[in-house]
């Protein structure tokens, strides 16, 4: 199962925040390419970089930020977080991102989602951020009436290569992963399947493995220091 550390950026800065609530978010450092570097030294192979401002605002203040660490940490990079438009989605990709990730743009019009997976196939992926089970859009600040795993079924069947699915209320609480969900949708989805929200332990890490899924998203946990990466990646 491949290892996702989290880089969020807000301000050109890492930070976490819990539960995706905008107010309540710590900052853990001011250079994101060092924390890219570090985590390559602990022997990550891939990085998963959320931008926060780009997420909520649409705003693309953190690009140069992404840029320094797509050039200088050797890492496979996968960006989330404001990408609604072709033409910054092949700024992404033209700067060497290996996976782009539709969240928004992909629940407000599945119709452009299918242009842009004809225009770059398995570089597209799409985030399926749920709350309550619905959901959710706009840097998780609305909540739709769209049902995730439903919504995750549809991807699956347009021929999707990833989905990164997580389960808010999980994220950044430290409470671990919802392992009965991860464990329904690799039941019956073929794509690749990324979990993300709530990963604490190297039990739920093992637990996703058995599951079969792609992908871990490793994010507070890592940052305070309840999970050692190097211990990670040596499993």
């Amino acid at each position: 199962m491949e290892i996702f550390p989290a880089i969020d950026l807000k301000d050109r800065k890492v930070v976490r925040l819990t539960q995706g609530d905008y107010e309540r978010m710590d900052v853990y450092s001011d250079d994101p390419s060092e924390i890219a570097r570090q985590f390559a030294g602990q022997g990550a192979r891939n990085l998963h970089i959320v931008d926060l401002d780009g997420a909520r605002d649409g705003v693309n203040v953190n690009f140069d930020a992404i840029r320094n660490i797509v050039e200088t940490s050797g890492l496979f990079v996968q960006v989330g977080g404001g990408l609604r438009d072709e033409r910054r989605i092949r700024q992404y990709i033209e700067l060497g991102v290996g996976r782009v990730i539709l969240g928004t743009a992909a629940v407000k019009s599945f119709s452009f989602l299918r242009s842009m997976m004809q225009a770059f196939a398995e570089k597209i992926a799409v985030g399926v951020d749920a709350r309550e089970g619905f959901v959710a859009v706009g840097g998780w600040v609305e909540t739709t009436r769209i049902n995730a795993a439903e919504f995750c079924d549809k991807l699956d069947i347009s021929g999707i290569d990833a989905i990164i699915y997580t389960d808010i209320a999980r994220d950044g609480a430290m409470q671990g992963a919802n392992l009965p969900l991860y464990k329904e949708l690799a039941g019956h989805l073929s794509c690749k399947l990324i979990a993300a929200g709530g990963i604490s332990s190297m039990s739920d890490i093992d637990e996703l493995r058995k599951m079969g899924l792609y992908g871990a998203i490793l994010g507070k946990a890592l940052y305070t220091k309840k999970l050692d990466l190097r211990e990670v990646m040596a499993r």
